[in-house]
């Protein structure tokens, strides 16, 4: 090349594309000048020294991991020794062991996002924990301390060796993994999709049944008849790009010219999400939104099954970048002039009658354990409800009771009725008193006879009876029906 191609690895360029520490800070290539028609290509303005743009990663610490980053591409002696490191020394943890040579102030700083880190995930699985555990449903213990492998939660306070190390073992291991998390998860959908479909088909009779089959294999007819889909990464998909997209002559087509034209952040390498944009155009001739018969969850596996493809054909040392070389180099070779045929989505089915079958299994096993608990919902129910009828009939009787002792102590509190002849107090007699059984004594309880025998006086003997007579509850006597002296004295008398 005719000026050196200086090469910082920038790590936030490694957020794309995988290799998570390759700090990549590219100094952008500049590359042997090429013709190129001026009134059909437009050139992208950029700041010299403005960082690419960060894509997610789907990691559940990416914002951890670009702080670290960012913190780490600030220190000088990092950055020098970065460059210096090949990838498999960076994988290896060697480049870990350059933390402990690094300023004082970044020092500082991940000691600070690291406790902010731990704090995150805390809280993050003391939720998922109340959750969790609330509902009676076992908690995986081993998964929630997943959370944490990429740091060393043992020590929540300072950023040392083995959380960088870890952090980079973590990141690339997961991303290496996404791929193929990605793949299962499609393979769940389409197996869930083909089980609701034939549950749905279970609800038909018979003639609608014929009809909904009808229906569903017109629908894949009309999915299968599309244009020829190039081989993604070859010779003509790139050249369809070429033309259709950049709107250049397909006769002048030029490899090196095409790798700058779609390196969209002028970094000397094509990433996952660079090389995805290039199989639009095939995508579109299989897929449209609009048409009932297209599945666009179908069509983004099949934007991840033509990258990875590309990947495993140009990307030569496994970094999940394409370097310029790597591609200039898979453009010499037969697979690029000569590709086979691309197999699509709909040759390819995303699973086996074995898959399935243990799929319906398992969709039948979570219902009858969802059936179970509602059965064992619907009991604890009525048991509550039986439990709440016995207070509330509790609380019925208790007020009873209470009104009940109210009622007594009134009674007893109230003082007796007096009547008043005289000047002198007598408790009220009633008519009914004057009349005595038969069998009764005459003499009232606690007279005792004497042998000498007088005939008292009305007077005395009212006095004697006020001071013999026990006190006794009366109710009380309204003034107009008060006996008369005459008729008070006779009584007494009688008593007597």
């Amino acid at each position: 090349m005719g000026d050196r191609v200086h090469i910082k690895i920038c790590w936030s360029r490694a957020l794309l594309t995988g290799w998570v520490l390759l700090l990549v800070q590219l100094q952008h290539l500049q590359a042997v000048p090429i013709g190129i028609d001026k009134t059909k290509v437009k050139e992208t303005e950029k700041k010299p020294d403005e960082p690419p743009a960060s894509v997610d990663t789907g990691l559940h610490y990416d914002r951890y991991l670009r702080e670290v980053i960012d913190f780490l591409e600030k220190d000088q002696h990092f950055r020098e020794k970065l460059h210096n490191t090949d990838m498999e020394d960076i994988k290896q943890g060697k480049l870990a062991q350059e933390l402990d040579f690094v300023s004082h102030h970044v020092r500082t700083k991940l000691d600070e996002l690291k406790r902010q880190e731990v704090n995150r995930l805390r809280t993050l699985i003391k939720a998922k924990h109340d959750l969790e555990g609330g509902n009676d449903i076992a908690v995986d213990h081993q998964a929630l301390l997943k959370q944490f492998e990429h740091l060393n939660h043992r020590n929540p306070h300072t950023f040392e060796v083995e959380d960088l190390d870890r952090l980079i073992k973590s990141a690339t291991n997961d991303l290496e993994n996404f791929d193929k998390e990605r793949h299962e998860e499609f393979k769940r959908y389409e197996m869930m999709k083909e089980h609701d479909r034939q549950e749905h088909l279970k609800t038909l009779d018979e003639e609608q049944r014929k009809k909904e089959e009808e229906h569903y294999e017109e629908m894949k007819k009309k999915h299968a008849d599309h244009p020829k889909v190039n081989h993604p990464g070859s010779q003509n998909q790139l050249k369809e790009v070429w033309e259709e997209a950049d709107g250049l002559d397909p006769e002048d087509f030029d490899p090196k010219t095409f790798f700058n034209l779609h390196d969209t952040n002028g970094d000397g390498f094509f990433d996952e999400q660079e090389l995805e944009a290039l199989f639009t155009k095939e995508l579109e001739k299989i897929y449209d939104p609009t048409n009932e018969e297209d599945d666009m969850v179908e069509m983004e596996e099949e934007r991840l099954r033509m990258r990875e493809h590309v990947m495993n054909e140009v990307d030569s040392n496994k970094d999940r970048l394409v370097s310029l070389d790597e591609f200039l180099v898979a453009t010499k070779k037969k697979e690029f002039l000569e590709p086979d045929s691309w197999e699509t989505l709909e040759q390819n089915q995303a699973y086996t009658d074995e898959e399935m079958r243990e799929f319906e299994e398992h969709l039948a096993q979570q219902e009858q354990d969802l059936n179970q608990r509602t059965v064992d919902l619907q009991k604890q129910r009525e048991e509550l409800e039986r439990q709440q009828e016995q207070l509330n009939a509790q609380k019925v009787e208790l007020q009873q009771a209470v009104e009940h002792m109210e009622r007594l102590k009134s009674e007893k509190v109230d003082p007796p009725p007096e009547v008043h002849v005289e000047g002198n107090t007598v408790p009220e007699v009633h008519a009914a008193d004057n009349q005595l059984h038969p069998d009764q004594d005459a003499h009232p309880p606690g007279h005792q006879e004497t042998p000498q025998h007088h005939q008292d006086t009305p007077q005395e003997h009212h006095e004697q009876h006020n001071q013999d007579l026990p006190q006794q509850e009366q109710p009380q006597a309204h003034h107009d029906e008060l006996p008369n002296q005459q008729d008070v004295a006779q009584g007494l008398h009688n008593l007597a």
